[in-house]
């Protein structure tokens, strides 16, 4: 075998790998589209970035030594989001969070949108939050992820996830509840 083929050889994987990795990765291939899709919020970049991360997780498969397969991916997929904002949408990455208190309803989030029937306006306010912010909902909220393995694949300790979760919902809860002339003022 000559260098060059040597090179190439290198990040396939054999016969039992590939199955290992279709058994254990590719079920989470949903998933990692959908974290890919609330980051970049747009379905094609999200296709583009959760493919690239797929190609790096089978890539670099042989390094994955058990443990929580799904986490293992939304980490990969995460990173490779990030790594393409800070490419193509820098300013998205500086958007700090607001820490201005705001009166707040009694009703939480999700039960302003189930009454409601606002899926839409749902989207559209997730859709509003800081990258960071939509993240730690995506996982926890329609991911189900724990915090434990949100502050895995986040690198964050788990109190700041806890952290990062509780203003996440009070800012998505600030963007619920504002009213239809408000939500036209600020494009939403």
């Amino acid at each position: 075998m000559s260098g060059s083929d040597q090179g190439r050889g290198s990040d396939l994987l054999d016969v039992q790998d590939r199955a290992r990795f279709e058994q254990l990765v590719l079920p989470h291939l949903d998933a990692a589209f959908n974290l890919a899709r609330w980051l970049l919020r747009s379905r094609a970049d999200s296709e583009d970035v959760a493919q690239e991360a797929m190609l790096r997780a089978y890539r670099f498969f042989r390094g994955f030594h058990g443990g929580d397969a799904r986490a293992w991916l939304l980490q990969i997929v995460r990173n490779t989001c990030y790594t393409w904002l800070e490419k193509n949408r820098p300013v998205e990455l500086m958007t700090e969070f607001d820490e201005e208190l705001h009166p707040q309803p009694s009703a939480s989030p999700e039960a302003l949108a189930i009454a409601g029937d606002n899926r839409d306006r749902l989207n559209r306010a997730l859709e509003t939050l800081p990258p960071r912010f939509r993240e730690v909902l995506v996982l926890r909220e329609l991911e189900g992820c724990s915090y434990k393995e949100i502050a895995v694949i986040t690198s964050i300790p788990i109190g700041t996830v806890m952290s990062a979760l509780a203003r996440a919902r009070q800012r998505l809860q600030r963007a619920l509840t504002l009213s239809p002339a408000q939500e036209a003022s600020r494009g939403l």
